[in-house]
């Protein structure tokens, strides 16, 4: 039975009790009152009865079903003493006579309990005229007796103040789960009413004094900077989306194609370049899209730090991944080859600083500014040795040498000052320019102000001692040396005798580095191979190829990027472009794999070149051609260059 059906059978139930005390409470009324005329009692139907009855316990309990034979008579009859009275009850209707009616009260006492009933008179038949003494016997106490199937029917139906009880058991619990609902519901309109009213306050606007407190707040700060980075870094991937990889590629046309370098970014900060000179760059040895560049002072802006190392991305070139501080100039700054986190640089007071990229813009160490360290301009620096076993090589212009524990900088484990007794005014060699040879980590060579070029040792060894080597005098520039870089070991040709320098005269000149076993025969110094006189204004910088063995790069103080392949052309640059406005360019570097050149300008900015392929290297044979190329390269007259 469902639930809309158990409610309308309990109301149909109540109602039927409702009607049965009404009934009971008018009978009770008619018994006081009726003493005075005292009507004649009603008469209830035995139909009626059996339907109340029915209605309250159910139907098939076995109401209405007629009494049984073992029920008193409604009328004692007078019996003969010979006992033949009982004859009589065996006689047919027709024979009897009619009686007076008399009135049967059946129950258990209770007056809720009478029932009244009006009997139908039985009738006697005429009996044979014997004389016969009649007694009136007394009335014996009636019992009442009830079919089985009625007791059963008693048994299994609920009383009514039951299922009045459990009817107010069942309100009771509906009026609590009214209560709970609407006590929820009520919950909920005030949480959703609170909620309301902090969405409300989320979305207001802020004022002037809480936007600056929250921008203030260093964790937005950081939130914003990260997040600005990948959305940078997302904005400029160059990848082509829509690329339709069925269309063959055209390469038809242009010959000069392959002849072409291709600007591929440039990185520009107001706020870190403006009125600075870019002094020096570095690529990353493990993230290639990462370079370094180093930053001079801006005099125009006293209160900003007196030197900025930033770290640019190719993917991202609206701004720095990150800026590091400096209380000096920053003339020269280095990755470290064997962690990848760190950052070197040398400064104008002579401080050596280490950043990592996990801190703030301040340097994580530093050196001292004492006599144990550098006192002057660190032009210079360079790790040597293994991943387990490396040192860090810097130089300054009061011809100090220092070698440095990357992890302990407060004093220089070595400390080298390079002295050359040939000197009129004072035996200081000034170091503008430092490059050991691959796979050399003792000895050296060095540029300096005056122009020339000498080899140095760190330690003693045989046939040399520590120190600057006073008969060996590279000598060819006639002003500074800005640039000096020995060829890599990268073939299978041995070529790390080979060195670059460039200087302020105009010219790059090409070197080969005296063997130590060999005395010099040379009494005016010893001659470069060969000299490349086609810059425009000082040449600041030039860096060998890392992968193609013929060719290399240089910068000059007109603004041009000049790409030299000697096995080309030992005359003319395979390509001179001019970048930028026209600016000096301080420094290049190339990439690992050498397709990258980086640029740093006179005006702050930083280019980034792709070169396509022109430093491809066809193999063994550009080896050979190199060969081929420098023993046609014909010696200055008198100068051993051996």
């Amino acid at each position: 039975m469902s639930s809309s059906e158990r409610r309308a059978a309990i109301e149909a139930k109540k109602a039927k009790l409702e009607q049965m005390r009404q009934a009971r409470q008018i009978r009770t009324q008619q018994r006081v009152s009726g003493a005075a005329d005292t009507p004649p009692p009603r008469v209830i139907d035995r139909v009626d009865l059996d339907n109340m009855i029915e209605g309250i316990l159910g139907p098939g309990s076995g109401i209405g079903t007629p009494l049984r034979s073992g029920s008193p008579a409604p009328n004692h009859l007078a019996s003969s003493a010979s006992g033949r009275v009982s004859q009589a009850s065996s006689l047919p209707p027709e024979h009897s006579s009619p009686r007076p009616s008399n009135t049967v009260s059946t129950g258990t006492g209770g007056p809720d309990s009478v029932l009244d009933r009006e009997i139908t008179p039985r009738y006697l038949p005429d009996l044979v005229d014997v004389q016969q003494e009649i007694f009136e016997f007394p009335e014996k106490a009636r019992t009442i007796k009830y079919e089985k199937q009625i007791q059963t029917m008693e048994i299994e139906t609920e009383a009514p103040e039951a299922v009045e009880e459990k009817i107010r058991q069942q309100v009771i619990m509906q009026q609590h789960l009214d209560a709970e609902r609407a006590a929820y519901e009520k919950a909920l309109e005030e949480e959703s009413k609170k909620l309301d009213e902090e969405i409300e306050e989320e979305v207001r606007e802020l004022s002037e004094e809480e936007r600056i407190a929250f921008f203030a707040d260093p964790k937005v700060l950081d939130f914003i900077d990260d997040s600005t980075k990948i959305f940078h870094r997302v904005l400029n991937d160059r990848y082509n989306y829509m690329s339709d990889y069925t269309q063959g590629a055209d390469t038809g046309g242009d010959d000069n194609v392959g002849r072409r370098v291709k600007r591929v970014c440039e990185f520009w900060s107001e706020r870190y370049g403006k009125n600075r000179s870019i002094t020096d760059v570095d690529w990353s040895p493990k993230f290639p899209e990462l370079t370094v560049a180093s930053y001079n002072k801006n005099h125009a802006a006293l209160n900003e730090p007196a030197g900025v190392v930033a770290v640019w991305n190719t993917h991202s070139v609206e701004r720095p991944e990150f800026v590091f501080h400096s209380p000096s100039d920053v003339l020269s700054v280095l990755f470290s080859p064997f962690h990848s986190n760190l950052i070197f640089g040398g400064t104008y007071s002579g401080q050596i600083l280490l950043w990592d990229n996990r801190s703030k813009h301040l340097p994580v160490l530093k050196t001292p500014l004492s006599a144990a360290g550098h006192t002057h301009p660190v032009y210079a620096i360079q790790m040597v040795g293994t991943q387990n076993a490396h040192n860090l090589i810097t130089s300054s212009t009061d011809g100090t040498v220092c070698s440095w524990l990357v992890d302990m900088l407060a004093q220089p484990q070595e400390t080298l000052e390079l002295i050359h007794a040939g000197h009129n005014k004072t035996g200081e060699v000034a170091i503008t320019a430092l490059d050991f040879p691959n796979n050399e980590t003792t000895t050296f060579w060095v540029g300096t102000e005056e122009g020339n070029v000498y080899q140095a040792n760190r330690y003693d060894r045989a046939g040399a001692k520590a120190g600057l080597n006073q008969y060996d005098m590279y000598k060819g520039h006639a002003g500074p040396v800005m640039g000096l870089h020995f060829h890599p070991l990268a073939g299978p040709v041995d070529l790390s005798d080979l060195f670059l320098t460039c200087s302020v005269d105009w010219t790059v000149k090409l070197w080969r580095a005296k063997s130590l076993s060999k005395p010099s025969t040379a009494p005016h110094g010893i001659a470069p191979l060969y000299s490349f006189e086609e810059a425009d204004d000082y040449v600041y910088d030039v860096k060998w190829h890392p992968q193609h063995p013929a060719m290399f790069g240089s910068v000059d103080g007109s603004g041009k990027f000049d790409l030299w392949n000697l096995n080309t052309d030992t005359e003319v640059p395979v390509v001179s472009t001019s970048v930028g406005s026209g600016r000096a360019l301080n420094k290049l570097e190339w990439n690992k794999d050498g397709r990258h050149v980086a640029l740093g300008g006179s005006e702050g900015r930083l280019f980034v070149y792709d070169i396509g392929e022109l430093g491809v290297s066809r193999g063994e044979s550009e080896w050979l051609e190199m060969q081929k190329a420098l023993a046609g390269i014909q010696q200055p007259n008198g100068v051993d260059g051996r």
